[in-house]
């Protein structure tokens, strides 16, 4: 499975690339905090396979980076060869790059 760290990821986002961002976290989450990616929730990931790229670098990721690496593994069996890991997920990315996302 591949990962990105939260500092790759920022410099992916500062760099304006064309990417696309996945949370798959649960609605009551994503409205605590979010990094405004596509809200996926985990159980519906293989349900909206048509909204995810397959043309372009796709990061997932959830609170701590455990969700989001069971989907990344989920997606590659499905074939995507394009889909990251965000690993520690929006707490490191909380903790390390934007402490004004709340951590929970």
């Amino acid at each position: 499975m591949k990962e990105i760290n939260v500092q790759e990821y920022k410099k992916l986002v500062d760099s304006e690339a064309d990417y696309q961002l996945i949370d798959v976290r649960e609605p009551y989450e994503y409205e605590i905090a979010h990094m405004d990616g596509e809200l996926l929730p985990m159980g519906s990931i293989m349900d909206n396979l048509d909204k995810i790229s397959k043309d372009k670098q796709v990061i997932v990721h959830c609170r701590s980076g455990k969700r989001s690496a069971a989907v990344v593994s989920a997606l590659e069996k499905a074939g995507y060869e394009n889909v990251y890991n965000l690993a520690g997920g929006i707490t490191a990315y909380a903790q390390e790059i934007d402490p004004n996302i709340p951590v929970y």
